[in-house]
């Protein structure tokens, strides 16, 4: 169920259309590669659509080939499209999920569902950015597009996306801004652009956004955020919508909640997986995610009962414990289903947190008192995990012990749980800004702690993500902390933890001042989403297949790599990440690319005001004389009041440097 099929003989032969411009009202023409039936003109078909800035030329034509050759054999015509300011489209990209972005798509939409070899039915798919504006765009209800296929989406910009989690600052939000700074610099291709390519990338460069600028301007959730996050309003989607998710990815919340809100007909499936599709993704078992696409596909395009509708709204796979490690090839488990979400059958198990235990019964109350080092979270791994390196959390038992722990005793007999685990705090602190980072646990006899899911909360936040407020020093306050779903089952004489740490680090951004926390222990509790065993009878998904690769030729190979080592000299405690993304020639057209990335995050454990990023990437691209790149370096710092940033973007025509820009960018602080 794990190796990848690959089909070479389709029902319908297919053709390619390598770019096609497609026209926008305002003179903007987007850059679009096409997949259809050779015949479809003859025998018009639907049509499904990915949109993203991540460039069909290059940055997502090996998984392309894979999925939309695929789907033309099928019968369907598919078009990857960038937008615009990326790739070869026209026009500048200023921010993420924009309205011009939509409507950008609506009129896409409506120039697909008008050629020759479309039916008029349109379908629209993507991962993480595709998925999202997938969700987006259906909310706006183009006439043509009857169904989406979203994986690894939110719902919700600002409490579900790389920029905010529980109202803290996730130094994500540095990191992928610092990702799109790289990747929407790089020119479009003269094979396709001519001469006028070069025009086309200076306007780009001289216009290039900050993005970390944008984002730390809204701190708080604001009608930025609001915008292009569904949940405002999930009646408006009226598309059908298959939801898909991972447990190792950073995007497992907004598959329930859209099954649990969503009126069009839905059905959600969430897997073992980080960020890839799940045919591609690790860890395995992956499934023949193609063909359920098909099914869907077929059921909403085509008027074809499928089946997929006769089964249960949400299909999960249950994860069995597994020794923690940065990464995993496989995770053992099970698919378990539920006809409805939330799910009448998942019951609450309340545990009392005393003092260290958790516990059926609530004992009298005591104080328990944590300062975490700033350096807690260096376990944590990455946010998002998708480069296929070394970035899941490690083992947390330095992390446990920076923090206050509370453990059931060895359990007598195996527990499951499907859902979001619930935290309940009877806290105080000794400063007005503060953050909560709470970890579920699974501790095996030997001592090895795996985290099983967690959840962040800013303090000020604990009444409204829009409106937050300062904390008074040593008031009580009852806050409650949701973790991220998920579905695990807990061994017998395994022991399930809560850690509960006042640092993140460099998960989270540090509060302005060290904090100290008193826990009020018989008033705080933990819930947890038990699902008792049940007999399941469920239909197997496919062997995972695929059509041929892309072919190409590896000049140098794919290298991931994160270490964490304390500085005796400076006290710091530095964490780094290499991704080096390889050396490719693409055959069918010559082109070379690579990518290399390093971040470094240092801080010292007694200050928070320490801390401190860089990131650097290094993008190639060349053909024959033909040679560019970009390199970017981008740092970040505060003190108590202000985030200092300082950004420089320098572009290369083999040696020469043609183009240089610096930012200096100060953004005050707000309780965060």
């Amino acid at each position: 169920m794990s190796e990848l099929r690959v089909i070479c003989d389709f029902p319908r032969p297919g053709k390619e259309i390598e770019n096609t411009w497609i026209p926008l009202s305002d003179g903007t023409r987007l850059a679009a590669r096409i997949w259809l039936p050779t015949d479809a003109v003859d025998r018009p078909v639907p049509a499904i659509l990915e949109y993203l800035p991540y460039r069909k030329r290059d940055g997502t034509a090996a998984r392309d080939a894979h999925n939309h050759v695929y789907f033309a054999g099928y019968g369907y015509a598919c078009v990857r499209v960038d937008i615009r300011g990326n790739g070869e489209s026209e026009g500048l990209m200023w921010d993420e999920y924009l309205q011009q972005e939509q409507d950008d798509a609506l009129e896409v939409i409506a120039w697909i569902a008008a050629q020759p070899w479309c039916d008029g039915n349109v379908g629209m798919m993507g991962i993480s950015w595709g998925g999202f504006n997938a969700l987006q765009v259906a909310a706006r209800r183009p006439p043509a597009l009857k169904a989406i296929i979203t994986v690894c989406s939110t719902d919700d910009r600002y409490a579900d996306d790389i920029h905010y989690k529980g109202g803290a600052l996730l130094i994500e939000n540095l990191g992928w801004a610092c990702t799109m700074f790289a990747y929407s610099s790089r020119p479009p291709d003269p094979a396709l652009l001519g001469d006028r390519w070069r025009d086309m990338w200076m306007h780009r460069l001289e216009n290039t956004p900050l993005l970390i600028e944008n984002w730390l301007n809204h701190q708080h959730r604001d009608s930025y955020w609001r915008h292009g996050s569904v949940c405002e309003d999930f009646n408006a989607i009226n598309a059908a919508v298959l939801a898909v998710g991972g447990w190792a990815d950073a995007y497992s919340n907004a598959v329930p909640r859209l099954l649990s809100a969503v009126p069009a007909p839905i059905r959600g499936l969430t897997g073992p997986w980080i960020h890839k599709y799940p045919h591609l993704a690790v860890p395995r078992p992956t499934i023949g995610f193609l063909q359920e696409s098909l099914r869907w596909w077929d059921q909403w395009l085509k008027g074809i009962d499928t089946g997929i509708m006769n089964e249960p709204l949400y299909r999960a796979y249950l994860l069995e414990s597994a020794l923690p490690a940065a990464s995993h090839e496989h995770r053992d488990g099970r698919w378990i289903a539920e006809s409805n979400w939330p799910s009448s059958k998942i019951k609450t198990k309340t545990l009392a947190m005393n003092h260290g235990r958790l516990e059926a019964d609530a004992e009298p109350e005591e104080v328990l008192t944590v300062c975490s080092p700033q350096d807690t979270g260096a376990a944590g791994g990455e946010y998002c995990a998708m480069w296929q390196g070394p970035e899941g959390p490690t083992d947390q038992r330095e992390d446990d012990a920076a923090s206050l722990v509370f453990d059931t005793p060895p359990l007598n007999q195996r527990l499951e749980i499907f859902g979001a685990p619930i935290v309940t705090l009877e806290l105080s602190v000794d400063r007005p800004c503060a953050f909560v980072a709470v970890r579920l646990c699974d501790v095996w006899p030997q001592g090895d702690s795996a985290r099983v899911t967690y959840g962040i909360l800013n303090l000020t936040h604990r009444e409204s993500h829009a409106s937050p407020t300062p904390l008074e020093p040593g008031n009580r306050y009852r806050v409650r902390v949701q973790l991220d779903d998920i579905a695990y089952a807990f061994p017998p004489n395994h022991c399930i933890r809560v850690a509960i740490s006042t640092a993140y680090w460099p998960m989270i951004w540090p509060s302005p001042e060290p904090v100290t926390l008193n826990l009020y222990t018989g008033q705080s509790k933990l819930e947890l989403p038990v699902r008792p065993p049940r007999e399941e009878s469920l239909r197997p998904f496919d062997p995972p297949e695929a059509a041929p690769a892309m072919v190409s030729e590896v000049l140098r190979g794919k290298s991931n790599r994160r270490t964490v080592e304390r500085d005796s000299t400076s006290g710091e405690t530095i964490t780094r990440v290499v991704d080096d993304s390889g050396e490719y020639r693409i055959s069918p057209h010559g082109l070379t690319t690579s990518e290399f990335a390093s971040e470094v995050y240092r801080i010292k454990p007694d200050d928070p005001l320490s801390a401190h990023a860089e990131i650097r990437w290094t993008e190639a691209l060349s053909r024959d004389d033909w040679q560019v790149r970009i390199e970017t370096r981008t740092e970040m710092w505060a003190d108590r009041e202000t985030f200092f940033i300082r950004a420089k973007l320098e572009a290369f025509e083999k040696e020469h440097r043609v183009f240089e820009r610096n930012w200096d960018r100060n953004v005050r602080r707000d309780m965060v």
